[in-house]
Formats: C-alpha cells, sequence, structure tokens
C-alpha cells in the first residue's frame, strides 16, 4: 500500500511540476505596421514601369505574386518553415542574400521581417511566391552587411523576395 501511495505521489508531483513549465505559447505578436502611402505608389510605379502584371496587394502593403499553389499546411507566427529563396534589391539582378540547398532553410515564421510575415499566412506549404516589399516593412533604416563588413543592402532598400514553402512543422 505504502508503494502504491508513493507511485501516486511521485506521479502527481511529475504532473504539477510539468505544468509548472509548459510552454507559454506563441512568443511572437502580429505586427500591425503597414506601408505609407508613398512607398505603395512606389511599388505600383515600378511594377507599371517594368510591366509586372498579377500582384496582388496585402493591406499591410506589401505585394506579392503566387508563382504555385501549394497544399500543405499554412504557416503561423510560431511555425518553422524550411525555405529555399534568393533575396534582391529591387531593380538589381544580383542577389543580396540566398538559399538555394534543395532541403531548405530552417526559419521560424515570427523571427522574419514584417513584410514576409505578412505574405507566409497567405499560402500553403509547396507554394513559391515573389514579394516585394516596401522598406518599412523590411529592414527600414538599417543598412545589411555580408560577414565581411561589406553593405550588400542599402537602407530604406525595396526588396523582391522569390521565396519556396517546402514544409511547415
Amino acid at each position: 500500500m505504502n508503494r502504491i501511495f508513493a507511485v501516486v505521489i511521485l506521479l502527481g508531483l511529475t504532473f504539477w511540476l510539468s505544468s509548472c513549465f509548459k510552454d507559454k505559447g506563441c512568443p511572437y505578436v502580429d505586427q500591425q505596421y503597414t506601408a505609407s502611402s508613398s512607398e505603395i505608389a512606389y511599388l505600383q510605379n515600378y511594377f507599371t514601369a517594368q510591366n509586372i502584371t498579377d500582384v496582388t496587394q496585402h493591406p499591410s502593403g506589401v505585394f506579392y505574386k503566387i508563382n504555385q499553389q501549394g497544399n500543405g499546411p499554412v504557416p503561423g507566427l510560431c511555425s518553422t518553415m524550411l525555405v529555399t529563396y534568393y533575396a534582391y534589391r529591387l531593380g538589381y539582378t544580383n542577389t543580396f542574400d540566398q538559399y538555394t540547398d534543395s532541403t531548405g532553410i530552417p526559419f521560424v515564421l515570427g523571427t522574419l521581417i514584417t513584410g514576409i510575415q505578412k505574405v507566409m499566412p497567405v499560402i500553403k506549404a509547396g507554394s513559391s511566391v515573389t514579394m516585394y516589399i516596401p522598406p518599412s516593412l523590411a529592414y527600414g533604416g538599417q543598412e545589411q552587411r555580408d560577414q565581411l563588413g561589406n553593405i550588400v543592402l542599402p537602407a530604406n532598400s525595396y526588396i523582391r523576395f522569390d521565396l519556396h514553402l517546402k514544409s511547415v512543422q
């Protein structure tokens, strides 16, 4: 009888302690930032000049085009996604960043720039998308540097991401 009582106490203590250390939920919050009207106008003028059609404007001011719709799960802010991507300064042909290994690189959506956070929940795993992101929803006034300290993306740059969402966990 004492052994059963000890097991019940031990199980109860384990349950109580584990409830104290439970995941506190998703630490990321949906950012309510929106692009300025001048940033949106800049992108619209760019699309006209480049004859880019079939882009959709997200309410935040990010523009995107779904190139291929997948059929997997949709990522949330705390989802880990495996992606491949090319990142360009708008109007330039050289990438400032890329990850092309077919296995993809993992990112938690809530850790990425606001522009990507806004578009990813409208696509499913298996999708590829092109995003046009204004500075206020990207890196803003912060220049981006490579590992050697060279500026690869000036402050207040408009950027384009070509991204393939391989999976969502």
